[in-house]
């Protein structure tokens, strides 16, 4: 179970330097909390269409529910066709350039019931991003939705359009969409849908098509994420795009993922702070994460876990908003992906028996969405020694919320301080907790 623990606080005691501490500041405020969730993509709808009545109830609480679950607050999708897609598809006719036959039918089936029924388990609201990965084959230099491949100036305008069209669209079937990325993944070549922009591409792609055509549209409000890729090379996107005041002003953000700066790499939080630092004003969000190379006999491997509880701490410390992992369901093969891409999820459905499989990162995960609530101001938190990681939020009730996650092989038991003001805590051996007082 995701549980908050809490021991009233006394005097504080004269502190030695052998100690481990964990020091919370309440009166020093950082960035406010958007919220923390996942992402319903075709696989995630899909999924779920194949579970009984019963365990599609359970899985809509254990997500969303504040009390019984864990209270997500954000949602992502994808503008048409993703990896995590049975096919590849788009809303039009291949060749369709006006968007003529513009059209959300094939979402109708699996995706937009799933997230009305998640709309409505978060309590009638839920904020959603949504992420294109490729523009439609013939509008692409390559004639192709996989495999890269870039966007053909004279269909520039005729995209933009096509992200409006999307957000009319879901709109209109009651599912407001709070903000859309320019692009997934814009520097990666992959053998799913993919499309490619350079720094400057993206830049001039947003200030003179994407940015004023959303702000002509009917929801001139949809936030514009940027980036959505990997922490590596966030610093320099954000110099290119929000450097150029033209772009700046359409830009409200930037997206990141946690991928090729993990396996084998530093992965490198510290990018995050650099742009905080440097770009105060843009809210940065994490947009995508997910352990890949999945592996039924893996699925309680509890070294899953821990990388989100490492990348949540790190990221929200480093100046992160809000945190959206990836598909919130998947079945027994780490799938359906058309192209064999299969990873890892929070909870996997066996359809083979029916049954939810509830793994490490959905209880890691439910530490932050479920007591770190959207308004929530972070907070000076910091640890004395390395083997503990720590961030705390103070919610608008009031409420100081410290999680602390402890890597190590051994149980540690460690000094929390709020203010002058302590008591003693103890966490086992590769655990994570949360104080609430």
């Amino acid at each position: 179970m995701v549980r908050s623990q809490s021991a009233p606080l006394a005097a504080g005691h004269a502190l030695t330097e052998a100690e481990n501490s964990v020091f919370v500041e309440p009166a020093r405020r950082f960035q406010d909390l958007l919220g923390i969730g996942g992402s319903i993509t075709d696989a995630t709808a899909e999924t779920f269409a194949k579970l009984d009545a019963r365990r599609q109830a359970e899985l809509l609480r254990a997500y969303y529910d504040t009390e019984h679950g864990i209270g997500y607050t954000l949602g992502r999708t994808t503008i048409h066709s993703s990896d995590f897609s049975s096919g590849s598809y788009t809303y039009i006719e291949e060749g369709d350039g006006e968007l003529k036959t513009f059209s959300i039918e094939h979402d109708r089936r699996y995706r937009i019931p799933m997230i009305k029924r998640a709309i409505e388990a978060a309590g009638g609201k839920l904020p959603l991003m949504a992420s294109p990965w490729s523009a439609p084959a013939f509008m692409k230099d390559t004639n192709h939705m996989l495999q890269g491949g870039r966007l053909l100036p004279e269909h520039a305008a005729a995209w933009a359009k096509y992200y409006t069209r999307f957000i009319d669209a879901y709109q209109a079937e009651g599912i407001p969409i709070w903000s859309i990325s320019v692009q997934n993944e814009p520097m990666a070549k992959q053998t799913w849908e993919s499309m490619l922009y350079t720094a400057e591409e993206e830049r001039d792609f947003l200030k003179n098509h994407l940015g004023p055509t959303v702000r002509a549209s009917a929801h001139p409000d949809t936030k514009i994420v940027v980036w959505d890729h990997n922490r590596d090379m966030m610093v320099h996107r954000a110099n290119v795009i929000f450097g150029d005041p033209e772009a700046a002003q359409y830009a409200w953000g930037m997206g990141f993922h946690w991928y090729e700066t993990w396996a084998g790499f530093d992965p490198m939080f510290e990018n995050v702070r650099r742009v905080k630092e440097s770009y105060p004003d843009k809210v940065l969000l994490l947009t995508e994460a997910t352990v890949e190379g999945f592996d039924w006999a893996q699925v309680q491997r509890w070294a899953n876990g821990e990388r989100y509880g490492t990348s949540i701490i790190n990221d929200l410390n480093n100046g992160a908003s809000g945190w959206i992992d990836w598909n919130m369901l998947l079945d027994e093969t780490g799938g359906p992906n058309h192209v064999g891409n299969y990873c890892f999820s929070p909870i996997h459905a066996d359809t083979r028996t029916g049954e939810l499989v509830y793994t490490p990162s959905y209880w890691y995960i439910g530490h932050f969405s479920k007591f770190l609530r959207p308004g929530a101001y972070r907070v000076s938190a910091s640890s004395s020694r390395s083997n503990l990681l720590s961030t705390a939020f103070l919610n608008s009730d009031g409420r100081l919320a410290t999680v602390v996650m402890n890597p190590t092989d051994e149980a540690i038991s460690y000094n929390y301080y709020v203010g002058t003001a302590s008591t003693r805590v103890t966490i086992p051996a590769h655990a994570i907790q949360t104080l609430v007082h």
